[in-house]
């Protein structure tokens, strides 16, 4: 940090460090193992870490297990720099399986695509064993059994660690309708039981050498965004985020309650800032990895956690339920936002509208962060008013700046350019070295910096703005940045629109440049005819929309706003598609 004399670049600046207290300053990157750190953090072993449909795990429960999984790990051939495939939903059991790989110097392997990106990952591991829940089907092992090395598959119990009945029907009716008509089976198969007894005879070394830089999560991006890259994170990069997170949704008044719902650990953010980080901050950790998203206002309104995940289809499915009743009471929410991807002006305003009328009295805000970045970036420790792309200022172990796109040319404040970070919970990389190479640079000032590829820009005070994801000119003039288009809109409060948003596509007459496609979800008793003239009015010239398409709803593809799917029909050339879009994203 410089001494007070702003030098114009904010990775020498970091004006941000003024808005933590002097408490916050002195957080440290661990210099440990995550075991190490959740026992260094447990407030007591008969303490319960999780609640799993009725059953409350100690943290006693929590250590033991982890510790018979390595010894089964190690029985059945897994080796220090072993990866293993993981397959399963956001159950204890991960947990356990995360904590033993790192005991025996192994990394976990997550993906959650189609089965034919799933089988190729597990074939690039190259093992022989891997982990699925028991609804895998036959056709699912056979894919695995043929195009992999793999020899055993260990099927875990949906409900290994809690009791059927125990579940509301409807989670109950949702896990049933995993299963297929023919589960996986046959000698190629082990049950959980038969994996931890395994162990039980094992005699041989368990313990690895101690390593936090090593390995230890490897998952792949969604996808959403561009091609699916595996991103790979240690000990030590997984731990440095959540040492700069723990404070997050805490108090001194009670012991908060965190709901994770529905999401898989195959996103590095579940299971860096949604699992870990409550794990390890003493809050109670609240799985149901079996409810439908459909049915997230039963279960916020059955918990009435303090903390859930942080995400637009979150909040976007809750606003939507019908099932909520009007007086009921949301102020049991002790942090409450929108991360993953930008929220625009008129989003965030319905939302805050919501949770207001909800007597949830928390500033809704907006959060930044990736994959490769270990999840969490920037936190809103700042009294900078919200929307407009504000997602708050760096955490404070990071450095984040802004470079001229495709350079290591750092800009000054308030220049448009692409955000960069570095920190200690940046990832080791991903599998592929060309790829890394391109992602992480080091520039001549030592540091090695993330290129994140999203396009914003940082005000004098270290304020962050997210505006877009790449740079996307439109022949003839002009930069298609989403967030501001659709903040114009939003502004200008036109008459008949609930929610809008565009879609940005390569314009195939014109190579390196962009059109931009608008779809709007409008009030009963609007079409687009009414909206149109206002729509193209608030825009300018550049900005225009192609086509103005209606949707009833907005749709999402992992979690997000399902932007490729539609991206992939208009490029198709399909005008009627983006119903067909809108289903796809509900099954």
């Amino acid at each position: 940090m410089s001494d007070g004399k702003m030098t114009g670049k904010p990775s020498i600046d970091r004006p941000w460090i003024k808005y933590y207290p002097e408490p916050l300053r002195k957080i440290q990157a661990p210099d440990c193992t995550v075991k190490e750190y959740l026992k260094l953090n447990c407030p007591g072993e008969d303490v319960a870490a999780m609640e799993f449909y009725g059953n409350q795990i100690s943290w006693k429960t929590v250590f033991e297990q982890a510790e018979a999984v390595a010894r089964s790990l190690r029985a059945s051939g897994f080796k220090e720099g072993d990866q293993i495939p993981v397959f399963i939903s956001s159950v204890p059991e991960f947990i356990y399986l995360l904590l033993a790989a790192e005991q025996i110097g192994a990394s976990l392997l997550c993906r959650d695509n189609t089965l034919r990106e799933n089988v190729e990952a597990v074939q690039k591991a190259g093992t022989k064993a891997m982990f699925a829940h028991d609804f895998l089907s036959q056709d699912e092992l056979g894919s695995y059994l043929a195009n992999t090395a793999v020899e055993k598959v260990i099927l875990l119990d949906a409900c290994q660690s809690c009791r059927r009945e125990d579940m509301p029907d409807y989670i109950q009716k949702s896990l049933d309708s995993r299963y297929p008509d023919e589960k996986a089976h046959g000698s190629k198969t082990l049950t959980w039981d038969e994996f931890l007894a395994l162990g039980e005879s094992y005699t041989g070394v368990v313990d690895a050498p101690r390593d936090i830089n090593r390995p230890l999560f490897r998952a792949y991006t969604s996808g959403s965004t561009g091609p699916s890259k595996q991103v790979i994170h240690s000990a030590r990069t997984m731990l440095a985020v959540i040492a700069q997170m723990n404070f997050y949704g805490g108090s001194d008044e009670y012991r908060p309650t965190w709901l994770v719902a529905v999401l898989p650990p195959c996103l590095v953010a579940v299971v860096v800032s949604m699992l870990l980080m409550p794990l390890a901050s003493n809050k109670l950790l609240i799985l149901s990895p079996y409810c439908a998203i459909e049915d997230l206002d039963l279960e916020m309104m059955r918990y009435r956690p303090n903390s859930w995940a942080l995400i637009p289809l979150f909040i976007e499915t809750i606003m939507r339920s019908k099932r909520i009743p009007a007086d009921y009471d949301m102020s049991h929410l002790a942090a409450a936002g929108a991360g993953s991807e930008s929220y625009n002006n008129n989003q965030r305003k319905r939302t805050e509208k919501f949770l207001a009328s909800h007597n949830c009295k928390i500033r809704f805000t907006s959060g930044y962060g990736s994959s490769e970045s270990g999840s969490t970036v920037a936190l809103p420790m700042t009294p900078h008013p919200l929307g407009n792309g504000n997602v708050g200022v760096p955490t404070i172990l990071n450095v984040v700046s802004i470079f001229e796109p495709g350079t290591q040319n750092e800009l000054t404040y308030n220049q448009l350019g692409e955000i960069c970070i570095s920190g200690p919970g940046v990832m080791l990389g991903y599998d592929d070295p060309e790829a890394t190479a391109k992602a992480l640079q080091v520039h001549e000032d030592g540091m090695t910096w993330l290129h994140s590829g999203d396009i914003g820009y940082m005000n004098e005070d270290g304020v962050i703005y997210v505006l877009t994801r790449g740079k996307a000119p439109r022949y003839g003039g002009g930069d298609l940045a989403t967030l501001p288009m659709e903040n114009r809109l939003a502004d200008a409060e036109i008459e008949g629109i609930d929610d809008e948003f565009f879609v940005v596509v390569p314009d195939k007459d014109h190579p390196g440049c962009f059109l931009p496609y608008l779809y709007v979800v409008l009030h009963e008793g609007y079409s687009i005819a009414d909206i149109e003239e206002p729509v193209r009015n608030a825009l300018e010239e550049y900005m225009q929309p192609v086509e103005i398409f209606e949707l009833p709803e907005r749709p999402f593809f992992h979690y997000k706003t399902n932007r490729i799917g539609l991206t992939k029909e208009l490029l198709a050339g399909a005008a009627e598609k983006p119903q067909a879009v809108l289903k796809e994203a509900k099954a």
